[in-house]
This record gives structure tokens, sequence and C-alpha cells, in this order.
């Protein structure tokens, strides 16, 4: 009865196919959740509400005026991906953090994908997040992306496509948690019946790969790990905070920890405890007054010091920044041809560069037409949506391209998948993405889910926490009918 007024517009729904039919993945999902009254489904999603609240599951808005700080939006229908779909995800998310990891390393050593002409040296060499300090500088195990959470989205016709890959510290992991917790507590029966594989052994295996980076020089069998964090001021301090305690590790701040003999320790009330691993939630700008921005009060005066001296490792290393930029981001398929000899298996949005001459006349021409993203920023910030944006703002975007064309990329708007979600007047279709997090240690390895972001204003196509979107638990089914 639930789905009954269900409207699923005209894009690609994730629960319905194009005759309104339910797919084969969501029959357990519709026909358990279907018994249900409205006020009985509102009843549950209401409790699941007070649960977030008492735990403290939030997050911050920065451009709400209501107030920062809220409950993480979440919504009880869970995205439902079938085993054979997701196999083709994890095989796309494999491929694609191995060749970013081989670009990094060649970046910052012989520069090879550069002389051989595959990506023009300027791109790299020019940008924001490119360390010239760092060259030659080996990470250890040769790792330097651990964590990543990669960005997907699906067309009109379903096809998977990369929007961005969040390379430096992705967030959310903590999120894809708590819904699973709720969700299971609200329909313990279904989640059971559905055979979905588990998430909660992400801390876990955080944890494996924080321990197999440490320096080999140090040769701690239990090497000590911590996480840095920016503060209780940060958006994403509930998430800090959360897997420090999951993986049962410290949570520090910058003055938490200082520089002897380039060695990291920690102040305890024991005395000095002697660092290994820093799981880092900061930026590279502000891990080290000495070498970064000398205003900085979040980080620790001589770190890059001990990291240079192999003393410390760094989760993300420092110097990654440069993988996450949106420019280098259009060369991906390239890069992943280029070092793997292979085609991607997940194909990115089509882009267009404001820095090369054709692609920029395209885009000035286009402003009212195109998604404009800047190069360096997070969030849904720095973004224009053109077809929905005020004139005013369409032409502060025109003098800013052309003022400092290498900081903006340009897409055509995709009509998001959309999924079924609970609001005031029942069910209705909500665009959606979906990050997946990938983690590279000794292997790489990808948690079976991620987070389902939800686009809660209707029509809205942003989906990102810090505009105002919400989250549903992510289900991948361990076996297909």
């Amino acid at each position: 009865m639930l789905f009954t007024r269900y409207d699923r517009g005209d894009f690609f729904d994730e629960m319905f196919d194009g005759d309104a039919v339910i797919r084969p993945h969501y029959q357990i999902t519709r026909s358990h959740m279907g018994q249900l009254t409205e006020s009985e489904f509102r009843q549950k999603q209401t409790a699941v509400d007070l649960a977030f609240m008492r735990g403290g599951v939030t997050f911050t808005v920065y451009s709400d005026s209501k107030g920062t700080e809220r409950i993480f939006p979440f919504d009880l229908v869970p995205r439902v991906i079938p085993a054979a779909e997701w196999q083709v995800i994890e095989q796309g998310l494999i491929q694609r953090l191995t060749a970013l990891n081989l670009f990094l390393h060649d970046i910052y050593h012989g520069q090879k994908i550069l002389k051989d002409g595959v990506i023009p040296p300027h791109y790299i060499l020019d940008a924001k997040h490119f360390r010239r300090e760092f060259m030659g500088f080996n990470v250890p195990k040769d790792i330097y992306v651990h964590i990543c959470g990669t960005d997907l989205i699906r067309g009109r016709d379903g096809t998977y496509l990369v929007l961005e890959d969040n390379l430096r510290c992705p967030s959310g992991a903590s999120y894809m948690l708590e819904n699973r917790t709720a969700l299971k507590r609200a329909f313990p029966q279904l989640y059971q019946n559905a055979r979905v594989r588990p998430v909660d052994t992400y801390p876990r295996e955080l944890l494996k790969v924080l321990q197999y980076s440490s320096p080999p020089n140090l040769g701690s069998q239990h090497p000590n790990v911590v996480l840095l964090t920016p503060g209780v001021y940060n958006s994403a301090y509930f998430e800090h905070a959360f897997l420090a305690r999951q993986m049962g590790i410290p949570i520090v701040e910058g003055r938490d920890l200082t520089v002897r003999d380039t060695r990291v320790y920690m102040r305890t009330t024991s005395g000095l405890m002697p660092v290994d691993v820093i799981y880092r939630r900061i930026d590279d700008d502000f891990l080290d007054p000495c070498v970064f921005r000398s205003d900085s009060l979040l980080g620790v005066p001589g770190l890059v010091n001990a990291y240079r001296a192999g003393n410390v490792s760094l989760a993300n290393s420092i110097g990654t920044g440069i993988a996450d930029d949106k420019v280098i981001y259009y060369f991906v398929p390239r890069i992943i041809k280029y070092y793997l000899d292979q085609d991607p298996i997940l194909p990115n949005v089509e882009t267009f560069l404001a820095s090369e001459a054709k692609d920029r006349q395209y885009i000035l021409e286009n402003l009212n037409k195109l998604v404009v993203k800047s190069a360096n920023e997070a969030g849904g910030y720095g973004m224009l949506m053109g077809p929905w944006a005020a004139a005013e703002e369409i032409e502060e975007f025109r003098k800013n391209i052309l003022a400092n064309p290498r900081n903006f990329i340009a897409q055509p708007p995709i009509s998001l998948s959309r999924h079924p979600t609970w609001c005031e007047q029942g069910f209705e279709g909500r665009h959606v993405d979906l990050r997946p997090y990938i983690l590279c240690g000794e292997k790489v390895v990808v948690t079976p889910g991620g987070l389902t972001r939800v686009a809660l204003r209707k029509g809205s196509l942003v989906v990102n926490s810090s505009q105002g979107g919400g989250s549903k638990d992510t289900w991948v089914l361990q076996h297909d009918e």
C-alpha cells in the first residue's frame, strides 16, 4: 500500500522499471514494507530519527541559517544492488584505485606519464595540490591512497558513471555503518531474509590497512595508530570520533602530538607514547606549520621532517590531492590505459576543460546548460548548476573562468537515478548517488555497499550532506535469485 501512489517519473528508478514493475532484487523489500500502513512506517522513521539524535549522529551544514548542527537525515527504504551488478562496480573501483596509486608514484618520481605526453605537464606542475617538495620521496609500501571514496551516479539508461574520486580525506563511512545498524533495528526480519552482505567489517579492515602502512624501518609488530582530527568544530567530527572508537585507537588533535628527534609522540598521562601511523583527517596545508601554512594551529610542528625521515606514516599520504583535482579526473581513463593497459570498467562523465581553448569557448557559450565545478572544491561548494542558476551567478562564473581557466571543468547535467524516499506526503522519487569505500593495504578491498546519498529537496541533483542532503542504507545482495 505504501508504494501505490509512487510516481517513478521520467528517470531511471532504482526500484521500479520503465513499466513501473518492481525490479526483481527489490521484491523482498517491497513485499515486507508494503505490509505497513503510512502511520506504522512514520513511527519507525521517527524512532530512527530519535535514535540518531540520542547517539549524536550529526553533520554540520555551515550554510544553514537555522543552525549548523543537525541530525544526519536517514531514509528507511534501502537501496538494493544485486550481486552481479556489484561485481562489476567492485572490479571497476579496484582498477581505478590501482591505477591512481601507480600514477601518484610516477608523478613523484620519474614522471614518465608526462614525458610520454599522456598528460600535458602543466596540468600537474601548476596544480594546487602538487607537492614538489616530495619529489623522489618513497612512501611506505608505495601506497599513496589508503582510503578512497569514489562517487558513482547512474544516468538515464542506468549505466554507472564515476562522478569524482575523493582521495584526500573522504568522509561518510561512519554514516554507512550507523545506517546499517538503524535499518537492522527497524526491520530485523527483512534484513535477515534479504541476505545482505555485511559492512560492519569496515573498521577492522581500515585498521589492518593503517597497521600495514607502518614504516618498515621501525620494525614494530604492533604499530601505534592514532586518528588526527581538526577538533570538535569540524563538520565531520562525529565520524572522526566514531571511527577511532570502532578501531580502538586514540583520537588526537595537533596539540596532543609532539616531535622529538624526528619521531612523533603522543602526550599521555603516563608520558610520551611513540606514534607509528597517523590516520589524518586534516588537509596537507594544515599538517605542519613549519612547512605548509605557518598560521595553522591544527597541525604538528616537525611532522613533515618525521615523515620524510621514515619514522611515521600518514594515511592518506601527503601529495595525494593532485589525483583529487577535478581536472586530473578528466585524464583518469588515460591513466588506467597507460599503467594497466586496460579500458576503464567504470566510465567518466563527459567533461570539458576550461583551460583548453575549444572547450572553454563551448563552456562559455553554454553556461546556462552545464554544471561547472571548481577544480579543488568539495562538498557541493564552488559549483554552478547552469540550468537552474540565476543570471547573476552565471555571469560571476563567466568572469571566474576567464580569470583562471585552469580551475574549472564543466559537465552536462546528468539525470541522476531516483529512489523512493519518505517525504511528508508519502513516498516520492529523490535523486541519489553512491559512495563506496575502497581500502588499499596488502590488497585492495571494497566494502560491499557504501553510502547512498539522497538529494532531499524535490528536483534537486545536489546530494552532498554539507548542502542538506540525506542518506540511505546500501544493500549488496549475497546472491542473485
